[in-house]
């Protein structure tokens, strides 16, 4: 998958106020058809921009933070919650993501030119492609660890089997997100643009039948980062909601019942904040990018006002598919008691370990634990 930009521009370079049905593929190769502009060409490339800055600032910020504190925590003997290995792979996956956006900004601020050569084409790229598969092949991983964690309870043997298992289970989705990414940047190549001198990072498929291999690899796109995942974080956080509030029942004759309930309402909205989020993020554009593989073989009437909608479309939703570099250290990090008392105790102890301040925060934590137990037996720590 890529940010497609070359792409935008040299059709905008090419025809000026005219727009072309397949932005990409190979343009020699491909039927075409000329439609007029409905767009603001300026305003589409600056509010790309502007989003891909405002992602790269706060996505760095964020993911860095997240990290830093998931290492100084194992560093220092922490406990740590059952997701943690999955968080901190998350955490790198996001950020590599968001390394990669001032590449694109680049690209973008000369007009779609790619300065860098063909080298620097396929590795950004795989960069960017493999990070952006690992991330949401660890947010389903982390549904399904969740609800194992809550539904299955076991130490000695057992812990130490789901700790390989998880470790297993983060080097086999490094592993599928390579694989994933590499159909695509094989296809990568630096050209000059047939239009003036510009260079262009732009995939070139196969003469023969490019269209194929362009919604073929859109289809697996879709496949792999949407139908697959989706189901999957949305089954199991279901049964997690589904677990806590047999766990709530179950303690309803208790003194605490009242505490019980509350924890049990907060998981349950956090829960449901996790799959609408990730359907708000990439629902869009994955919508958008059927509908254009759709419209390529032929099973969508192509007429120019939904070609201008597509193409507007699938920029603008790409866009809104990588907040979730954003939103992810924010509702499964910042919204964690734990990781706050670890953000907490980073600082506090680093610049007031000579005040009382320290031993506040270690008492505050315990009893944190405390109260965490008293909603479940072994809390999933959402």
């Amino acid at each position: 998958m890529s940010l497609s930009t070359s792409e935008l521009e040299d059709l905008w370079e090419s025809w000026g106020d005219l727009n072309f049905s397949d932005p990409f593929s190979n343009i020699s190769s491909v039927d075409a058809m000329v439609c007029p502009t409905a767009f603001n060409r300026s305003a589409l490339l600056y509010s790309m921009c502007v989003l891909y800055i405002f992602i790269f600032i706060v996505g760095l910020a964020a993911n860095a933070l997240v990290l830093w504190v998931n290492v100084r925590a194992q560093r220092d003997s922490t406990p740590r919650h059952e997701t943690h290995m999955y968080i901190a792979h998350l955490a790198v996956a996001d950020l590599c993501v968001c390394v990669t956006l001032p590449v694109w900004v680049s690209s973008l601020a000369q007009h779609g030119h790619w300065p860098f050569g063909e080298v620097a084409c396929k590795l950004t790229h795989l960069l960017f492609s493999v990070n952006l598969f690992s991330s949401i092949f660890f947010l389903a991983c982390m549904s399904v660890d969740r609800y194992l964690s809550v539904t299955q309870h076991g130490d000695g043997e057992g812990g130490l089997r789901r700790k390989l298992i998880r470790r297993s289970a983060c080097v086999g989705v490094w592993l599928l997100a390579l694989v994933a990414s590499l159909p695509d940047t094989y296809y990568l190549r630096a050209v000059k643009s047939s239009h003036g001198d510009t260079m262009l990072c732009k995939p070139v498929y196969p003469e023969e039948n490019p269209r194929e291999w362009m919604v073929g690899l859109q289809l697996s796109f879709i496949l792999l980062g949407f139908v697959l995942p989706f189901p999957v974080i949305t089954v199991f956080y279901t049964l997690l909601a589904r677990a806590l509030s047999l766990s709530s029942s179950a303690s309803s004759c208790s003194s605490s019942s009242s505490v019980v309930e509350q924890e049990r309402r907060v998981s349950c909205r956090v829960i449901l904040a996790y799959i609408v989020v990730f359907l708000g993020c990439w629902g869009p554009y994955h919508g958008v990018l059927l509908v254009d593989a759709l419209s390529q073989l032929g099973l969508v009437p192509l007429t120019c006002s939904l070609e201008n909608m597509i193409y507007v479309a699938m920029h603008l939703t790409q866009c809104l598919s990588l907040l979730h570099c954003c939103f992810n250290p924010i509702l499964y990090n910042f919204i964690n008691r734990n990781y706050r008392y670890d953000l907490m105790k980073a600082f506090i102890f680093k610049y007031s370990t000579r005040t009382g301040l320290a031993r506040l925060i270690e008492a505050s934590h315990v009893s944190e634990a405390e109260y965490s137990a008293v909603a479940i037996d072994v809390p999933p720590q959402i």
